[in-house]
């Protein structure tokens, strides 16, 4: 029993030890770093095109935050940020994104329900499916590469809701001026205050980027492991709604709460290794230079499962196989390798064109017979496509074009996408955009199987096919206008079976119209400020198969003020979300997938907000009492159906960094 306990804290401890080595490597190269080794820290720096930070005689030629670059997938460049904003108020969360169109669940680490949806497309491939789970996943276009002229070290710290924290600890060095790395760790364990709620997740990233000396070869990758564990109570049982909704003071403590199971968990492990390297044929010497080719090459493989565990079945899911240990268990293994020929002009432009190859392996380890029906276990193939994109700028116009299509294997798919831009000038800037999109859809809805009779099926969908055509307008910060009109066919979603009353995949037979406006804007008066996002939609579905909100509003009164002889930067202010009541999707814990119910309406509960957040040097400190208003404004605020969204809860955190 003793080694049975002991065996049990190190794995419910695995994501602590990983942090903790995390921060052990970031403090030996802190040390190092600060070392005496005045020859190497002026080599460095010259090299780096910078003055050597220990003398005192160039204090002013120190480098600069904006010598600190962030760069993308797609090589865009951007630096380290450090300045203190709303916006940074805003991504100051579990995601550390601008959430705004998400709805979160009460835990940080659960998941969100969506407000509105993005149709465009560029991928060719089915997604695994669990979209419910992939909210906190990290692909590949959310890593990013580093390029400093010193060590630099970034520490992320929030407060979770009982017993636990979030924490988001990074280092990046250059070692050489054509060599940089970064290591980080992103962990949460999060309690919850209803009952089975636990959320404990762990985000381990190491990159590397390297340049040769002449600049002609040039390669990024990165090495990625994530597993992401939510215990799963099914929300509250229907008995139940009404104490919430009236208010009953013996259940503000929300453990008292009765859910549909306590006895479930589900984890999505993934890990992941890419590199992406290029070498140029003919490099362009100067501007002058009128053409530029090379070679480009991905290689990536991402090896990824999702799986449900109950300990005994329960009605809430149907009848199943097996009263005991149940376990749903889907993998997918994807190897991806992609070959570009880039080639560059003054007059033409940029061109590239590639081939591309997708192994996959989806499946099970087990067959299914059910009604004398065999389901299989594995979709498994290669696929191949062809490929370009386009980019020319020519004074304040741009245009950019993309297209794919699989030209053989068993996934048909194509996309094609078209951007035009013009710039008037500093402060006004339009773009319209086209995009296509045929895409077999997600592989849980082609093949499931569970312990559970009537979560197994085999489907032969159609591909969804979407169409989008999208304008944007941006004058300052005055108005930033969105609107883009989507035309949806073949629609695939998650909906209750009206014989069995458990949820399944279903194609939709009419095309759906999807009408979205954005606006947003920030108004300025002497230290306060007005900062506004608002979104219109309309949905025209003769199936009500896509629901969202009319009207979504996010807006944020505040103040900004320098402190103490600009010692400390402040911002304070309040703000409110809202969206229109609508038929709000539910949650299937089984299958980590939102699915359509049009039983009862939700929304129309407001959401505020207050923050005091403060910049001291490199250090932003965020204080937030959030939805201060629950109590005042009734129970009926919900993340979806039986689950509510969290209470009144005071919360803070900080965000700290280290320039060597």
């Amino acid at each position: 029993m003793l080694m049975i306990s002991i065996k049990n804290k190190l794995s419910n401890n695995k994501g602590i030890i990983k942090l903790l080595f995390v921060l052990f490597v970031i403090f030996q190269f802190n040390q190092l770093s600060a070392q005496d080794k005045p020859k190497k820290s002026s080599r460095l720096s010259r090299e780096l095109g910078l003055a050597d930070p220990n003398d005192s005689l160039s204090k002013e030629k120190r480098p600069k935050i904006t010598d600190y670059r962030i760069i993308s997938h797609l090589n865009d460049t951007t630096y380290v940020d450090t300045t203190l904003s709303i916006k940074k108020e805003y991504k100051f969360n579990y995601l550390r994104k601008d959430n705004f169109g998400l709805m979160p669940f009460s835990n940080m680490g659960q998941t969100y329900n969506n407000l509105t949806y993005n149709f465009e497309n560029t991928k060719l491939m089915p997604s695994f499916g669990a979209q419910a789970k992939h909210f906190f996943f990290m692909e590949v276009e959310d890593i990013n590469y580093y390029r400093v002229p010193t060590p630099l070290t970034e520490l992320f710290f929030k407060t979770a809701f009982e017993q636990g924290q979030q924490t988001d600890a990074f280092f990046t060095i250059n070692t050489s001026p054509q060599f940089n790395f970064s290591i980080a760790y992103k962990g949460l364990r999060s309690l919850g205050k209803y009952q089975h709620i636990l959320a404990s997740s762990g985000n381990f990233r190491f990159t590397s980027n390297y340049s040769s000396k002449n600049n002609r070869y040039q390669a990024k990758g990165h090495i990625v492991t994530q597993d992401l564990l939510n215990q799963e109570n099914g929300g509250l049982q229907d008995s139940d709604i009404q104490y919430f909704e009236n208010g009953d003071p013996e259940f503000l403590d929300r453990s008292i709460f009765s859910v549909n199971f306590e006895n479930a968990e589900s984890m999505l492990n993934a890990k992941r290794f890419h590199l992406d390297h290029t070498y140029h044929i003919v490099k362009r010497k100067d501007s002058l230079s009128k053409n530029k080719l090379n070679i480009g090459h991905i290689i990536s493989f991402e090896d990824k499962y999702y799986q449900f565990d109950q300990t005994s079945s329960n009605s809430y899911f149907g009848d199943a196989f097996k009263s005991s240990s149940l376990k749903d268990r889907a993998t997918l293994e994807n190897f991806y390798n992609q070959l570009q020929l880039n080639y560059s002009n003054n007059i033409v432009g940029d061109l590239q064109f590639n081939i591309s190859n997708d192994n996959y392996n989806y499946g099970y380890d087990k067959l299914v017979e059910l009604n004398g029906t065999r389901i299989t276990n594995r979709l498994k193939g290669n696929i191949f496509s062809a490929g370009g994109k386009y980019h020319k700028q020519y004074r304040g116009f741009e245009l950019k074009g993309e297209f794919g299509v699989n030209v053989s294997g068993n996934f048909d798919g194509n996309f094609l996408k078209g951007t035009a831009s013009f710039k008037l000038n500093e402060d006004i800037a339009a773009s319209a955009s086209l995009n296509h999109s045929s895409k077999a859809p997600n592989y849980n809805t082609l093949l499931y199987q569970s312990d559970y009779i009537e979560y197994n099926w085999q489907n032969s969908f159609n591909n969804i096919e979407t169409q989008q055509l999208a304008f944007n307008l941006k004058y300052k910060n005055i108005a930033n206008i969105t609107v883009d009109l989507n035309t949806i066919n073949d629609y695939v979603y998650f909906k209750e079976d009206e014989t069995t009353q458990q949820v399944r995949p279903f194609q939709n037979n009419s095309t759906i119209t999807y009408l979205r406006a954005k606006f947003e804007n920030e108004i300025k008066v002497g230290k306060f400020a007005l900062n506004n996002t608002v979104l219109y939609q309309n949905m025209q579905d003769d199936n009500n198969v896509l629901n969202v909100p009319e009207l979504t509003t996010r807006n944020t009164l505040y103040f900004s003020s320098h402190l103490f002889k600009k010692a400390m930067f402040l911002q304070t202010g309040i703000t409110l979300n809202y969206f229109t009541k609508y038929y709000m999707n539910a949650y299937n814990p089984l299958l980590a997938e939102f699915y359509v119910q049009t039983d009862r309406e939700f929304g129309n509960f407001p959401r505020l907000d207050f923050f005091l957040n403060a910049k001291i040097r490199q250090t932003r400190v965020y204080f937030k009492a959030e939805h201060f208003n629950s109590s005042l404004t009734g129970y009926d605020y919900y993340s979806a159906p039986n689950n509510p969204y969290r209470d009144f809860t005071i919360r803070f955190g900080l965000v700290w960094n280290f320039f060597l």
